[in-house]
């Protein structure tokens, strides 16, 4: 789906920085939310079509007396 382009990349100034904001409102809101899920599995290391479950083992359920 998504290719890392690994000669884009540069150290930018603030100034530099800032036009990246532009290209990025420029897309739906779908492209930047598919991007951003993407970035994220990629960063955790599973797969952005089967996500794992959640652990529920770290919760408990308790009733408030």
């Amino acid at each position: 789906m998504y290719r890392l382009d690994r000669t884009a990349f540069k150290i930018q100034t603030f100034n530099e920085s800032g036009k990246n904001r532009s290209y990025w409102m420029s897309k739906t809101p779908e492209e930047r939310w598919a991007a951003a899920a993407y970035l994220i599995a990629s960063a955790w290391g599973y797969d952005p079509q089967n996500p794992p479950r959640l652990d529920r083992t770290c919760f408990s359920i308790r009733k408030h007396e």
